[in-house]
């Protein structure tokens, strides 16, 4: 069987943008090939059917995805922020709604403690503590009404 043998055709490239000769650059040094090679083999991917994924265009696509997530959940963050103030405003004015509510005093009594719930609940973050504490338990507290049998 005679062995075909592929021609070598010469091709010269102008590039201009940065980040294809740094990428090449580095394919090059991956590859431990010459620059001219590891351009042959990104086109002859480019111009494959099915290309094999890219693995810094598959981390690219993460980070973006990583972004646009650290987006929404800050955006929902704030949402949920800005609902515990309104019901802790509600709650410390008393439902239903007093005369004395009105009262600036009342107002900044209020705005004290929910300034003070806010601290609390930063500091809590800060120190690493878990924010819900274990509740004693009730059956710690009550004195036994009968003794063990024998």
């Amino acid at each position: 069987m005679p062995k075909t043998v592929a021609a070598r055709t010469r091709v010269q490239v102008y590039l201009t943008d940065a980040r294809v000769i740094a990428g090449l650059n580095r394919e090059a040094k991956a590859s431990k090939a010459t620059l001219s090679q590891a351009a042959g083999r990104a086109i002859a991917r480019g111009l494959a059917k099915a290309p094999q994924a890219d693995p810094e265009d598959r981390l690219l696509q993460l980070e973006r995805s990583l972004r646009d997530h650290m987006r929404s959940n800050s955006r929902d963050m704030q949402i949920v922020q800005e609902v515990l103030i309104e019901v802790a405003k509600a709650m410390f004015l008393r439902l239903p709604d007093a005369v004395a509510d009105q009262d600036p005093t009342v107002q900044a009594a209020v705005d004290r403690r929910i300034d003070r719930l806010l601290d609390a609940a930063a500091s809590r973050i800060v120190q690493g503590r878990d924010p819900r504490p274990e509740p004693p338990s009730r059956f710690d507290a009550e004195p036994r009404s009968f003794g063990a049998a024998n």
